[in-house]
């Protein structure tokens, strides 16, 4: 049997004021989420302004993440392409940019997801808060 790394509450303090920090740096505000490998939330925080509906997104982007062990851009990126049929995965409703799962010796413990900006600002803040614990 394998040993596993799991998230401590430790870890998702460090990946939310990270991410948080990133965020302020460039005045976004925006809700982030943090989730463990089956997409339950773990933290969260919804900065100053962010908008009320950005809070269900980086959770439904975290999870999209998580579950799919893949960044939600990947997502977003197959329906653009034409595959609009993964629009009816189930239990994955973030399917645009701005998650990115957290690996660590290829074990998936989870997603950070961010919501409130451009797509690309959302995944440069779950990055950051990523790379509090794990290397992007």
């Amino acid at each position: 049997m394998q040993n596993k790394p799991y998230l401590e509450h430790a870890d998702v303090r460090k990946i939310l004021e990270a991410a948080r920090a990133e965020a302020w740096t460039h005045h976004w505000t925006v809700s982030i989420s943090v989730v463990d490998d089956g997409g339950h939330l773990l933290g969260f925080y919804r900065l100053d302004g962010a908008p009320a509906l950005s809070s269900e997104m980086a959770t439904a982007k975290a999870r999209t993440a998580a579950l799919g062990r893949r960044e939600s851009r990947h997502y977003e990126e197959m329906i653009n392409q034409g595959r609009t049929a993964f629009l009816s995965a189930p239990n994955l409703s973030g399917m645009l940019e701005g998650a990115v799962p957290i690996i660590l010796h290829n074990h998936v413990l989870g997603a950070v997801g961010v919501s409130g900006v451009k797509s690309n600002e959302d995944a440069q803040v779950a990055r950051a808060g990523v790379a509090a614990v794990a290397p992007v």
